[in-house]
């Protein structure tokens, strides 16, 4: 309703400035007053318009204020300052639409959006990097979802790359065939040995969850960064090997892309299941080796070459290659200028190995659906809920989703691929897809680190130096980092022991379920309470907190709200779906504007932002806005809940009041920590 208020008084105000001063303004700069006392809505609209009116901007706000006439939900606009003007909303009007869940309508953009996040290569366990990827995307997937738009979630599995290559290189460095990896993948208990690479030692986590196996994405995770060592000690042989084994996996037919397959299909499978465990699904799963083996690299070969947009070098460093101009250089016609190397970006390795680049130019075209060709799906994984997860295929069955052929894109990948992300924009561009380019976003982000006291209480040596440090860096290929599994359960495990003193009336079952909500909802709003463009440095403390700006602290203030209703012997969601039977607009008008009824009414006003919040975090992109809302609103109510013994309330007509108060809250911070991935416990 905030929203939608905010949307009426724009267009009132359009219309008295066309009828008035024959002036056509588009764009009508709503701002929000520091204080409620001074309304809901404020304009600065005179100041804007003062050059070209030729008045002082307070003369204008006056007569806008003079003409202006009544808007509909609005009790009135005000003069303030040297020419803001003021709107005060009947608040007993926007507070009975709240309590009734009034949804006014609004137009959806058409078209189908495709967001893709994740996008982990398939070569070893998920990392603590990866989970702030997945659930900045599945939180966006949310945001778009509640706000009317159909959306295909796709994860792409790069499962040709070098990371796989590295992997595949390091079991065939110890004679282990696709027949021996093919059965340590079924059989879990069967242990492989490496004679030649020598695994790191397995930090001693503080996991509580004790496992009948080790996982095989953790084994990968091991003789990952077991090869990383042999290469650096071998550098000219590796790079050979590496080479070799890379060519062999793109090409297929052969033992190393039958080990390439083994290895990522059962990691990857690994990876969902983690993901699952914080509700984080996907419709989708892109493999890079059907962009190659269906062709989807050569159409979009032939349509870069005959749009100029490829250029084969015959000198220079990049002899032997096909390359793509960039930036500026892009602009001016390949026959009459020479473009630098340096503005010039690899496609075509001369070796004639497809670079990354190239091949997710090929995905987005297919995207767009305008590459002319399609993948071949069938069912990968089943989620509980029975949702199916669909992977591609050479050959997959007839009947499948339609997927791709999409009108906005949106890929959530770190900062650092920002020039790889760009590349592709300019390839669109250069092809003549200005408008795909204009609807493709890199939902761009900063890495997650660790502190150092997190890092300590890993199991991490760290020196005199690194504990002083702010953060302290992560690295797969070192095999130093938070594998996303063992840092779950270790909240899991922190947050168990807090909870079992607490509920000891529990069963161990109910208290798990308690902590595993708890351990996910620190985890999901630490990952999304920080601005995209912030490196976050994870903390298990400050996370799991039950004070400040936390997951725990918002799902607390659920939880106390909650607990108000069944002290009470009332159903709070029956009694919110039914408050107008409770609360008349006049009992709204009495109480929201008796003289402490600003406390009051700010709590109302937060509570009826949740969709303008969420219009805010797809606009800009930037979940982070979700959860500072949330804080806030808790923050609020927390207060609210302090200061009024609502129970005790001898008024019953404002004891009901009171009531609907808290189950508005509730409802609305139920529904914005639903987008952010977030349940709220029974207890805590």
């Amino acid at each position: 309703m905030y929203r939608h208020l905010e949307r009426r008084l724009a267009q009132q105000i359009r219309d008295f400035l066309q009828s008035n001063y024959g002036l056509d303004l588009p764009k009508i700069v709503i701002e929000q007053p520091p204080r409620v006392e001074l309304g809901e809505y404020a304009l600065p609209l005179a100041f804007e318009l003062a050059k070209k009116l030729r008045k002082p901007p307070r003369k204008i706000a006056e007569e806008i204020v003079a003409g202006i006439g009544p808007i509909d939900g609005f009790e009135r606009l005000e003069l303030a300052g040297a020419g803001y003007i003021n709107a005060r909303v009947k608040r007993e009007i926007l507070a009975a639409a709240l309590a009734a869940d009034e949804k006014p309508k609004t137009d959806i953009p058409a078209g189908k959006v495709l967001v893709e996040h994740s996008s982990i290569n398939p070569n070893k366990a998920a990392h603590i990097g990866h989970l702030r990827n997945a659930i900045l995307g599945d939180t966006f997937v949310r945001l778009l979802r509640s706000a009317g738009r159909e959306v295909d979630v796709q994860n792409y599995i790069d499962n040709t790359g070098v990371q796989v290559a590295d992997v595949v290189a390091g079991f065939s460095l110890n004679g282990i065939r696709a027949d021996r990896l093919r059965h340590a993948i079924d059989n879990p208990g069967f242990a492989l040995k490496f004679p030649i690479l020598h695994l790191p030692g397995n930090i001693s986590w503080p996991t509580p969850v004790p496992r009948p196996t080790y996982f095989f994405d953790y084994l990968c995770w091991d003789v990952y960064a077991a090869t990383s060592q042999w290469y650096a000690a071998h550098p000219d042989e590796g790079r050979r090997f590496r080479g070799e084994v890379l060519h062999a996996i793109e090409e297929g037919g052969n033992e190393y892309a039958e080990i390439a397959d083994l290895i990522s299909t059962a990691v990857l499978r690994r990876h969902l299941e983690t993901m699952d465990r914080l509700d984080i699904e996907y419709d989708f799963l892109p493999r890079e080796s059907e962009i190659l083996h269906l062709h989807f690299w050569d159409a979009a070969f032939t349509k870069l070459k005959d749009a100029g947009v490829l250029s084969f070098e015959t000198e220079g460093k990049n002899k032997g290659c096909w390359v793509m101009r960039r930036g500026k250089a892009s602009a001016y016609d390949a026959g009459n200028i020479e473009v630098a190397e340096e503005d010039q970006k690899v496609i075509v390795r001369s070796n004639g190995t497809v670079g990354y680049v190239g091949k997710d130019i090929a995905y987005h075209l297919w995207k767009f659906g305008l590459l002319g060709r399609d993948f071949g799906y069938r069912r990968f994984y089943r989620y509980p809920n029975e949702h199916d997860c669909w992977i591609s295929t050479t050959d997959g069955v007839p009947d499948h989703p339609h997927f791709g052929d999409v009108a906005e894109i949106y890929n959530v990948i770190d900062a650092r691929q920002a020039e790889a992300q760009n590349t592709v924009i300019e390839a669109l561009r250069g092809l003549g897809y200005n408008e795909q380019a204009d609807h493709y976003t890199h939902f761009s982000y900063e890495m997650v680190a660790l502190t150092p006291r997190c890092a300590v209480e890993l199991g991490y040596q760290l020196s005199d130096e690194d504990k002083t440090r702010s953060y302290i860096e992560v690295s797969g290929r070192k095999g130093f980092g938070v594998k996303a599994d063992d840092l779950i359960d270790t909240l899991i495990a922190s947050a168990k022991r807090e909870v079992d003193p607490r509920h000891p009336q529990l069963s161990d079952v109910e208290r798990m379920t308690i902590a595993t909500q708890i351990a996910v909802g620190a985890l999901r709003y630490f990952m999304l309470k920080l601005t995209k463009p912030s490196v976050i440095a994870f903390d298990f403390k400050e996370a799991l907190s039950f004070e400040g700006e936390t997951g725990p602290y918002a799902q607390y203030a659920v939880v106390r709200a909650s607990n108000i209703f069944r002290k009470g012997g009332l159903d709070p969601d029956i009694f919110c779906r039914d408050v107008a039977s409770y609360v008349s607009t006049d009992d709204f008008a009495k109480n929201l504007n008796a003289a402490d009824g600003n406390e009051i009414w700010e709590l109302w006003l937060a509570s009826s932002k949740t969709s303008y919040v969420i219009d805010q975090c797809i606009a800009t992109t930037e979940p982070a806005y979700l959860a500072k809302h949330v804080f806030q609103l808790a923050q609020l109510f927390n207060a609210f809940y302090h200061r009024h013994p609502i129970l005790a309330e001898p008024d019953e007509g404002r004891k009901r009041f009171l009531l609907a108060t808290v189950a508005v809250v509730r409802r609305e911070l139920i529904r914005a920590l639903a987008m952010m991935g977030i349940t709220v416990p029974s207890a805590m």
